[in-house]
């Protein structure tokens, strides 16, 4: 189980933010969201917040032996319709991602989390000594 300090605590409902397959070298990253420690989202906007998402996704990774290099798939879930948040979206996964470019979903949900929780990023990453 991976569960860096400072970001939500997810032991009460029984998830953590992330779980290694040490034979597959696969490492998968529970949704990731713009959440302080005490699950309150920090930024208004969906470029703040995915901004926020990928901030933890880091942290999340980088306590797992992994990187952003080394992300295969993302999943992006966006409250409401996704092409609404494209023109948002788009410029902050291309600064974070560039030349990596992992496989990527976008999906639009009717909720999320929390009622001020405007996205979510869930990935599929390998550990650095497997890649």
């Amino acid at each position: 189980m991976v569960n860096p300090a400072g970001l939500y605590d997810g032991a009460p409902v029984g998830m953590s933010q992330a779980k290694v397959d040490l034979e597959s070298g696969l490492v998968h990253v529970s949704g990731q969201v713009d959440w302080d420690g005490d699950s309150h989202v920090r930024h208004a906007t969906l470029e703040g917040q995915a901004e926020g998402a990928l901030e933890h996704l880091v942290t999340v990774l980088n306590e797992a032996g992994s990187s952003l290099e080394d992300v295969l798939q993302l999943r992006v879930y966006v409250r409401g319709e996704l092409a609404d948040g494209m023109s948002q979206l788009v410029p902050v996964l291309a600064r974070h991602f560039g030349a990596v470019r992992p496989a990527l979903t976008g999906i639009g949900v009717a909720s999320l989390a929390s009622r001020d929780t405007l996205i979510e990023i869930e990935a599929l990453a390998r550990l650095r000594e497997h890649a």
